[in-house]
């Protein structure tokens, strides 16, 4: 029986746009042959986001190995490692006059080392480049290979993301690899380490607020810092369906929770996603 689609609620009907800064955030990308999970996730708020100047860097290429039911990124064989690419991100960052910079990557279960190296290397070469720049880094799960991560965590950045994604029930329903327990030792030997830990979660999958609310006390007690919450967005026909769209009253609830709960930052609300105003969380937190 064919399932029918949820229609989408005018609150989730939004204007791409642009402005001259959008035009030359595309050149930028586009002239320093970089990926940016903007557009490889297809985002809701590129066009915001690209109008204030900012992007999320993806780096490890844009072919994933992994292939996620909610996720839109390609999913099959990488190509080799650009060498070039963290210098490219470092460039961009630069031309950009960026405050603060978001990285992410592709999952890269192809290489012995899972692509920590490459992590290293670009954070040192942003580093280099942008002394001023604060950095967030939102990384897989490295199978949970805590001395992988241990060197994304020895490069230092400001915030180190790593997305649960949804509730544990439906986690194994929609990833391909990682599981709730792997992902969720990573946030806690993130915190455990001192950096700022952050985690973000996709609501309308057919979760209930009582599991969300379970999710809560599993990331606030592993240590997570920032808690971020949107709402999936089917990336189209092939992947997992949307069950619900949550009202913006229900993320209100959410974020006030959260909040209660004790996170430091709670973002919530439709269209929220891990790196949705990053550089504001980044000022409150100074």
């Amino acid at each position: 029986m064919k399932q029918e689609r949820v229609p989408k609620p005018e609150w989730l009907k939004i204007s791409i746009g642009s402005n001259e800064r959008y035009a030359a955030t595309k050149r930028i990308v586009e002239s320093h042959c970089l990926h940016t999970i903007c557009s490889s996730g297809r985002c809701p708020n590129l066009g915001e986001c690209w109008g204030r100047g900012t992007a999320t860097f993806l780096i490890g290429g844009n072919v994933c190995t992994r292939s996620c039911k909610f996720c839109n990124t390609s999913t099959g064989k990488p190509f080799p490692l650009d060498a070039d690419e963290p210098r490219h991100v470092a460039e961009s960052v630069s031309l950009m006059k960026l405050s603060h910079a978001v990285i992410t990557s592709v999952d890269r279960d192809d290489l012995p080392d899972l692509g920590a190296a490459h992590w290293v290397r670009t954070i040192q070469e942003v580093r280099r480049l942008n002394p001023e720049t604060t950095l967030e880094v939102l990384i897989p799960d490295f199978q949970g290979r805590m001395e992988l991560v241990d060197q994304v965590i020895g490069a230092a950045p400001e915030v180190i993301s790593h997305n649960m994604e949804t509730v544990k029930r439906i986690s194994p329903l929609v990833r391909s690899a990682a599981r709730y327990e792997t992902s969720l030792a990573v946030i806690r030997h993130i915190a455990e380490s001192g950096v700022t830990a952050k985690s973000g979660i996709m609501v309308g999958l057919g979760e209930t607020p009582d599991e969300v609310e379970e999710l809560m006390d599993d990331l606030h007690g592993a240590g997570c810092g920032i808690l971020t919450i949107g709402q999936y967005l089917q990336p189209t026909r092939r992947h997992y369906p949307v069950a619900e769209y949550v009202t913006p009253a229900q993320f209100a609830a959410y974020k006030e929770l959260g909040l209660r709960k004790g996170f430091m930052q709670v973002e919530s609300a439709p269209l929220v996603r891990s790196s949705y105003h990053a550089e504001k969380q980044m000022l409150r937190n100074k």
